[in-house]
């Protein structure tokens, strides 16, 4: 089992800027990586970014080159850097990681989930 524990979620108006932080036991050297996902109230699950062990990153269209993301090994944290913050991006956010199978590697092997950050962007 693997604990993760988000925070930095908050309220600001358009155009604001926070920053999310995953934390958890031995996240940042996991193989599998880490994502960021969203759920806005009343919609499905939207994933938004994820960094591979070797700092790889991926952003879904709607964020790029507004959010970033990023670790650092000495905390076992990984960072949402979210700037130009619309209403649109007004969801509860959660980090995710996963263990890989012992045969078939990511993707195949038990998820984690923190309890997510709530963040409200007003107009």
């Amino acid at each position: 089992q693997v604990h993760l524990v988000e925070s930095g979620g908050g309220s600001v108006h358009t155009g604001g800027s926070l920053r999310l932080s995953c934390t958890g036991p031995g996240l940042t050297s996991n193989s599998c990586g880490v994502d960021w996902y969203r759920q806005a109230a009343g919609k499905q699950r939207e994933w938004v970014s994820h960094i591979m062990a070797d700092g790889t990153t991926s952003y879904a269209d709607s964020v790029k080159g507004r959010f970033t993301i990023s670790k650092y090994e000495v905390k076992d944290t990984v960072y949402l850097q979210m700037n130009s913050l619309k209403p649109e991006d007004t969801a509860m956010y959660s980090c995710k990681t996963s263990r890989a199978h012992q045969f078939l590697g990511c993707g195949y092997g038990p998820d984690y989930w923190g309890k997510g950050t709530p963040v409200t962007i007003s107009s």
